[in-house]
């Protein structure tokens, strides 16, 4: 499979989205998606190896915006699978072939911090946050939160 360049980082941090449904999509999506239209959608590595599908969109109920999907690693049909975090800011949605692009390579995928179903990180730590977005060399999903100003 060929690999990918992403392109530069945007100034959010949100999934990027490329392929060719990005522009002749009809109907919601795929810049506004029901996040369940994305349970078990494939991802892929740099390298173009299958590495996971995502088993939750994990949302920061104070901002309101995405913080991390939970993807499901190796295994066979969930048994033995390795759960891991990925910050949203560091996929990139492929609308061309329907799937999710991660910018590492399936060996750091391999060797990436995980956790099993029964024993959870507490994801609202900042300081388990930031080792995680380091990991995957993309942006805190918090640090370009922008003020919101009330209405009157």
């Amino acid at each position: 499979m060929p690999t990918f360049t992403p392109p530069p980082m945007p100034t959010r941090n949100g999934a990027r989205i490329i392929g060719k449904g990005r522009v002749s999509a009809a109907g919601p999506g795929p810049d506004v998606m029901a996040a369940s239209t994305l349970d078990s959608d494939r991802v892929l590595s740099s390298d173009g190896q299958e590495v996971g599908r995502i088993k939750e969109i994990m949302l920061d109920v104070q901002s309101g915006r995405v913080a991390y999907v939970v993807m499901s690693s190796g295994g066979f049909l969930g048994i033995g699978d390795k759960l891991l975090a990925i910050p949203w800011g560091a996929l990139m949605l492929d609308t061309s072939r329907k799937c999710f692009l991660l910018n590492v390579s399936s060996e750091r995928v391999k060797e990436a911090p995980g956790f099993d179903r029964d024993s959870w990180p507490s994801m609202a730590d900042a300081s388990w946050g930031r080792t995680l977005h380091e990991y995957y060399g993309a942006e805190p999903y918090w640090a370009e939160v922008e003020p919101v100003t009330p209405r009157h």
